[in-house]
Order: C-alpha cells, then sequence, then structure tokens
C-alpha cells in the first residue's frame, strides 16, 4: 500500500538532518554558490530513464540539463543485459512475433493484477511502442527481437512463449567521441575479442556440448574480427543502450553534467517544483526549470539505512548489482516535496552468490540441468528454474518458519565439465578466493557435502536421491520444474526428457551459497499515468516528475519477462517529457 510521508520542509536538503538519518552519501550545501543557470528541463539522472526523458524534452525544442551524481553516464542500465520488456513494439512486429494490444493487456492484467491502477499500465502499453520508435528516429539506436526468450508466466492469458523482449543491436563507441571515457562499466565486462548479445549466453553457456552452442561462440569472435576490422568500437547490452542515447543527446546538443548530486529541490510559494539545487565541483549550483524536473535518479539498492527502514531482513547493501551511485537521493527529495512512496518493501530481486568482489546474479547457473537448491534443512523449497524475483519472494516468504537465506546451489563434477559458470569455461576449477569467502564447498560424497554446509545429513540424502529420481523420469512432481516454457529457455536441449533435470553423480560435489540479491530496488515516489508525482492526498505535486527506479514500478510486485524494469522506465521518462 502507498506510504503517506511525514509533513516535510518545503525546501528538504538532502545533506542536513534528513540524509543523516538515512545515511544518503550527499554532499550538505557548501559555502561557495554558482549563479543560477536556468532550463525549460531538468533531468536527474543520466540513466536509460533519464536519458530517454532528456531526449524526448530537446526533440520537442526545450531545452534540457541532464545531472547525474556518479563521475559516469549510464547508472544501472549501462551495466546490464539491457533486455528491455515492451509489447506489441515495431521490432518484435517486423520479425513476426504475433503480438497485440489486446494479448500485451491481457498478459499485464494476469501479472500486475490490482496492485497498479488501469491507467498507468494501460499508458506504458500505449506509449512504449512509440517511444522505441522515437528512439530509433532520434539516436543511432537499433533494436533486436531476443526470439525464444519467454514471457515469464507464458501459460497466463496474453503470455508470448517465444518471447516479446528486446534489446539494443550493436553500437559503435566511437561514435560518443570523448564521452566514451565516460559511460559507467558492464557489470561483467565482455572479454576480450568476442561481441555477445545478451540473447546469447544462453547458448554459450553449452558450447562445449552443443553445436548451436558452438557455432554461436563462433560467431561472437567473427563479429568482434569484423566491427575492428571496419575501424569500429563494437558495444552491445547495456553498453549499448547507454551509448545509443548517450549519442542521441550529443546530436541534439543536451549538457549532462556528470559528478553532480542532487542536494534540493526547488519550489515557489504555492508549492510548484521550479528547479534544483546540485553539488558541482564542490560548488552549490542552482538550475532554475521553467516547465519541470524530471527525477530518473534510481533506486536506493546502496543505501543501508532505507534497506533496513523498508525492506525485509536479512538485507543489505552487499548482494545488489545496482549502481553504487543509487542511494535514493531522487526519492528522499521527492519525500521532501511531499510525495506519496510505496512498493518500497520489493525489489528486483534474483538469486545471487556473495563473490568476494561483487555478488553474482544467479540465471543460468539454477536452472541448468544437474543442480538443485535446498534450505538449511537440506530439503528443496523451490522451483529453480522459476522467474528470479519468484524465487527470491518465496525465499523470504519461508525464511522465518524454515530457514533459507542463505541456501545453496548443488551441483556436481559432471555440471562443472559442461557448462559455463558466471565466466569460469566448464572443467576450470571455482577460484581459491570462492573458497576463501565461504561462497563455494565441496566435499566428494554427499555426507561430506551436507556436513560443510550444516544441514542434517539425512534430509539432504533423502532429497538428493528423489532429485535424482525426478531427472531420471523427467518429472519434477515436488516443484514443477520444467512444466513451464519458461523453464526451459537456460537449458540444454541435449539432456532427456527433461532439459531442466539430470542427476548428479560424478564427484566432487559442489554447494554455493545464495542469498537475496537484485537489480535494483522498485519502490519509490506514486506517479499517474502521466509520469506526475503525487502526494500523500493523491494530488499531483506540479512541476515534478519521475520515471525508473525512483518511482513506485508499473510492474507491482511482479515482473512481466525480461527486460521489465527498463521497457517502463524508457517509456515513462518519455511519457514524462511529452507531458511537460
Amino acid at each position: 500500500m502507498p506510504v503517506r510521508p511525514p509533513t516535510p520542509s518545503r525546501r528538504q536538503v538532502l545533506g542536513g538532518a534528513i540524509g543523516t538519518l538515512v545515511g544518503v552519501a550527499v554532499a550538505p550545501h557548501t559555502a561557495a554558490h554558482a549563479a543560477a543557470a536556468t532550463y525549460d528541463v531538468v533531468v536527474v539522472g543520466a540513466g536509460a530513464a533519464g536519458m530517454t526523458a532528456a531526449l524526448t524534452a530537446a526533440e520537442r525544442g526545450l531545452s534540457v540539463l541532464v545531472v547525474e551524481k556518479a563521475a559516469k553516464f549510464g547508472g544501472s542500465a549501462a551495466r546490464s543485459g539491457a533486455g528491455i520488456w515492451l509489447p506489441n513494439n515495431s521490432v518484435i512486429l517486423a520479425a513476426g512475433v504475433p503480438d497485440t494490444a489486446a494479448k500485451a493487456a491481457a498478459y499485464l492484467d494476469a501479472v500486475v493484477g490490482s496492485d497498479v491502477p488501469a491507467d498507468r499500465k494501460a499508458a506504458f502499453l500505449a506509449k512504449g511502442p512509440e517511444m522505441l520508435d522515437f528512439v530509433m528516429a532520434n539516436s543511432p539506436s537499433r533494436f533486436l527481437w531476443m526470439e525464444g526468450y519467454s514471457d515469464y508466466y507464458p501459460g497466463l492469458a496474453g503470455g508470448m512463449p517465444n518471447g516479446r523482449s528486446i534489446e539494443p543491436a550493436m553500437f559503435d563507441g566511437n561514435l560518443l567521441g570523448a564521452e566514451r571515457a565516460n559511460l559507467n562499466p558492464s557489470y561483467i565486462p565482455t572479454p576480450d575479442g568476442v561481441t555477445i548479445y545478451s540473447h546469447e549466453y544462453r547458448w554459450l553457456n553449452i558450447a562445449l556440448v552443443n553445436a548451436t552452442g558452438a557455432a554461436v561462440s563462433t560467431r561472437t569472435v567473427a563479429r568482434w574480427v569484423a566491427a575492428k576490422s571496419a575501424g569500429k568500437d563494437p558495444l552491445t547490452m547495456g553498453q549499448a543502450l547507454a551509448g545509443g542515447l548517450r549519442a542521441g543527446l550529443l546530436r541534439s546538443n543536451v549538457p549532462v553534467w556528470l559528478s553532480s548530486p542532487l542536494t534540493e529541490l526547488l519550489h515557489d510559494a504555492s508549492g510548484r517544483v521550479t528547479g534544483v539545487t546540485v553539488d558541482r565541483n564542490g560548488t552549490a549550483t542552482t538550475v532554475n526549470a521553467t516547465r519541470g524536473v524530471i527525477v530518473c535518479s534510481g533506486g536506493f539498492e546502496r543505501n543501508a539505512a532505507m534497506r533496513a527502514q523498508y525492506q525485509q531482513q536479512p538485507i543489505g547493501t552487499d548482494w545488489t548489482v545496482g549502481a553504487h551511485s543509487n542511494t535514493g537521493d531522487g526519492i528522499l527529495a521527492g519525500i521532501g516535496a511531499g510525495a506519496q512512496v510505496s512498493l518500497m518493501e520489493d525489489s528486483w530481486w534474483g538469486p545471487a552468490i556473495p563473490l568476494p568482489d561483487e555478488p553474482y546474479f544467479c540465471l543460468s547457473e539454477r536452472t541448468l540441468p544437474g543442480g538443485f537448491i535446498v534450505n538449511q534443512q537440506g530439503r528443496r523449497f523451490v522451483n529453480e528454474a522459476a522467474p528470479y524475483s519468484d524465487v527470491v519472494h518465496i525465499m523470504y516468504q519461508q525464511n522465518a518458519t524454515a530457514p533459507d537465506i542463505p541456501c545453496w546451489l548443488i551441483v556436481d563434477q559432471n555440471y562443472r565439465n559442461r557448462y559455463l559458470f558466471k565466466d569460469l569455461s566448464p572443467t576450470y576449477p571455482f577460484p581459491d578466493g570462492w573458497y576463501a569467502a565461504g561462497a563455494v564447498k565441496k566435499a566428494w560424497n554427499i555426507p561430506a557435502l551436507a556436513d560443510a554446509i550444516g544441514v542434517p545429513r539425512t534430509n539432504f540424502w533423502n532429497t538428493y536421491t528423489r532429485f535424482n529420481g525426478f531427472a531420471y523420469s523427467g518429472k519434477d512432481l515436488d516443484f514443477k520444474r520444467g512444466d513451464s516454457v519458461y523453464d526451459h529457455y537456460f537449458t540444454d536441449p541435449g539432456v532427456s526428457p527433461n532439459s531442466c533435470l539430470a542427476p548428479l553423480l560424478t564427484a566432487p560435489f559442489y554447494a554455493l551459497k545464495i542469498v537475496p540479491g537484485d537489480l535494483g530496488t522498485k519502490g519509490g515516489m506514486v506517479t499517474d499515468a502521466r509520469a506526475r508525482v503525487l502526494n500523500g492526498s493523491g494530488a499531483v505535486i506540479p512541476g515534478l516528475y519521475a520515471a525508473g527506479n525512483c518511482s513506485s514500478a508499473v510492474m507491482g510486485h511482479s515482473y512481466a519477462g525480461a527486460g521489465s524494469t527498463l521497457g517502463p522506465a524508457m517509456t515513462f521518462g518519455y511519457i514524462a517529457a511529452k507531458d511537460i
């Protein structure tokens, strides 16, 4: 339910008392203060939502400034695989996907339910395809259908078993010029000598044991060679998305101030938001916005105090893969302006392995045949191949009565011999640092592995033998792994009778620690169908808009398909700018 904020001051400085309360890493006002600048629109945040909003406003003839807290542009989008869930768009229709507006509406209603107002869902579906065409017309960005990447609930009304998600086509980083150095790096850098699309990882995972996988692997090398031979700097996934949008802003002469965190939203006597103050190079700088401010500053996944205040335990900032600058500054500024917030308890969850340097968001590894997950009683408790957000929701739901944080992904040596794991080639041993950090355990038999992870031997043995029985029969009677089309996306088609299931037989056996990770938080300012921020009474706060993870997600507590973060973020950034 929406949370009504306490009555705030009208000019809330994030570096002041509230910033101290919630631990926001934003500098307070300094003694120096620069002369005010004036633009029609100020956009806070240079991620996918913010850059789409800025590009839209600029192409409608407005003067626009983007202010970005981090020293790099792109935010979490640049770090991501950049899947974009956007029903009924021109890219998938041209590829022959049989989507319609009616199918999309039926599916989104089935997935999200009544958690989100109908007009917001309708606005996303109506304006999403329009936004995509606008971006392609006004930037060098192009997109590809992620063929086969199923909607996460393909069995629901309107669900698409072959998928609706798209991703950026290869982008030439040379088009950014000097700005190329300011692009936020990938969460997992692409290896040198290859150019990979997000939808190809499913095949690279099994390249050693699958002809299609081997062919795709060869193609990634050939693509890189061709691009380099043509003098290009080939970027894909989040790098291509952020790069393409930034190139569009360069064409439109939109300035982007990096290292310029928001410290204050400004108001006139009537309560209308009229601009911002940012800390630029240690100087408090006022920027007036004659038409409006669009806050696209990301979530609060890196703010420990906010996570402790709003979210379930255990939680923290160490398990997220969201951008390091996402400490909730825009949300707190919105609260200071009287904004209502909702969905603060939720995130874009996914199982993660807490590796020494940073967590690894676990996608294919928990789905490939030859592995299962157990709780602290040594029992399975979930369909390991289910949508990643569902797995973590179940972890939290059950943890109080059947502790499963952390839980353990169990695999054998045959699994390691066949499949890529993160960026480790098949047969390659897990790094010593993973063992030293407690992220992985190893034993030469099942009872010894039970001891290593501290679960009851009998329970663990029974789970192991029962799972192997399901693998032989091809039917998971306990959690229905493999019943959904989605379950088979990250699997091995060479395994039968169920590509999701294989017995664990070959020693040594491994256990990898699993915790509740996330791509970012999904709660924030409540907005209407026009992306206008609403106050605690449900009235519009004039001049204030929000999009992306600083706003309450149009997906509610669910997750329709790959790219359910970026599709709505870009769409509502576009909607906000058009409304202005």
